[in-house]
């Protein structure tokens, strides 16, 4: 049976519910039901029409489920004549599935859940896996997040019923959508749901149904970050720092897929900050060494991210692009400069991730190993993984090798 091609088809198929009339939470579960009779009978009688026999199906569970809840009897009464099975309509609910999981009454950590779940295809099981929590946690971060978006509906296609709730207001969400899909890169990977490449399937389908040049820029941000993975961890697991990592196990084809994307995205001239994030990638990806680094360059394009975002997290990154263009010094007062404008980005506060370890390599290279390997420990402390943490173990370890007795 051809799992992906079954992955692919959940987006229409639990679109088509919805616009037919039922609610997100109840056509969701009724397309799960409907995923679970085609494992069982695809592999011995695989259907014609892959698509129509699963909106038949599942329509057909929404129904039985309707009818056996003596509570929801009106709704029986909109969906009392089943329609004839046959090819479903050729109709793209994708996009609006993407809006309809990036509510903005969810929390970015159910928003991811019920993408991954609602358009990703991935069970229940899979997505506790990949967050490391108990299934059943994860089974009611679902549960409330579709019951969150039920009263949100989609369009009609021509000559459907339209659902109770009308059409969900699209403009202004993109960026909801990006920002879950970007959330969903960064979670990487473990048990048996590679997320980052699972985010890339999912960008590469919200690519296809919007054109959008930040849709772009998030996908070629993804591709050429997602190209240096395989050089990202050394054998025994721990991380290898951009300047250390082996460029030639780096992934030219996902380099240059990810370069010619954003190139178009930026001709249409319609800067946003994954462009913008796209381009400093790009430029790690063109230097075939780290001492070749466009140091000057990166940090003008964290002046155009500074000025779209004005982020803590930019401005924190582009003092390190400082400190390699200008010297360690300069970086330094641009972590300063940080500090003055950010309240609770040291350490006294709440502290603006990684600052610490930011801090530590600067001085470093000032030659202040004694700050360096003190501030090392603290981020050590700080890390939110296990991997991180380890490092930065190492790295205080060795500067306090280092220091004189």
């Amino acid at each position: 049976m051809n799992e992906a091609l079954l992955r692919s088809l959940i987006p229409s198929v639990l679109g088509v519910l919805v616009r037919r009339g039922a609610d997100f939470a109840a056509a969701e579960d009724a397309v799960q039901d409907a995923l679970v009779e085609a494992v069982r009978v695809w592999p011995a009688d695989t259907p014609r029409d892959p698509k129509g026999w699963l909106v038949t199906v599942a329509w057909r569970r929404f129904l039985d489920a309707t009818r056996a809840d003596t509570a929801r009897r009106r709704r029986e009464d909109r969906a009392d004549e089943e329609p004839t099975p046959g090819p479903a309509p050729a109709v793209d609910d994708t996009l609006h599935l993407y809006f309809l999981c990036a509510h903005p009454s969810l929390t970015p950590s159910s928003a991811v859940a019920l993408t991954l779940r609602a358009v990703g295809g991935l069970t229940t099981r899979q997505i506790a896996q990949a967050y490391l929590v108990p299934e059943a946690t994860m089974a009611q971060r679902i549960s409330r997040a579709k019951r969150t978006v039920s009263g949100v509906g989609v369009s009609p296609a021509p000559g459907e019923k339209p659902g109770a709730c009308g059409r969900f207001d699209r403009p202004g969400d993109v960026a909801t959508v990006l920002r879950v899909l970007y959330l969903v890169f960064n979670e990487g990977y473990s048990g048996d749901v590679d997320l980052a490449a699972e985010a890339i399937r999912l960008t590469r389908q919200l690519a296809a149904a919007i054109d959008h040049p930040e849709v772009a820029g998030l996908l070629a941000l993804m591709l050429l970050h997602h190209a240096r993975r395989a050089a990202r961890t050394a054998p025994d697991g721990s991380l290898v720092p951009l300047a250390e990592q082996d460029r030639g196990r780096w992934d030219t084809e996902s380099i240059a897929a990810g370069v010619g994307i954003l190139q178009a995205a930026l001709a249409r001239d319609r800067l946003g900050e994954f462009q913008a994030q796209a381009a400093i990638a790009a430029l790690h990806a063109d230097a075939r060494t780290a001492e070749e680094t466009d140091w000057v360059q990166i940090v003008e394009w964290y002046d155009e991210l500074t000025r779209l975002t004005d982020s803590p997290v930019v401005r924190l990154n582009r003092a390190v692009a400082v400190g390699e263009a200008d010297g360690p010094r300069a970086g330094l007062a641009a972590l300063a400069a940080l500090d003055d404008s950010s309240p609770n980005s040291s350490s006294g506060g709440h502290p603006v991730p990684r600052r610490a370890a930011v801090a530590a390599y600067l001085h470093e290279r000032d030659g202040d190993l004694a700050t360096a390997a003190r501030l090392y420990a603290e981020a050590a402390r700080q890390a939110s993984n296990l991997a991180e943490r380890d490092h930065l173990t190492r790295q205080a370890a060795r500067l306090n090798a280092r220091r004189p007795r």
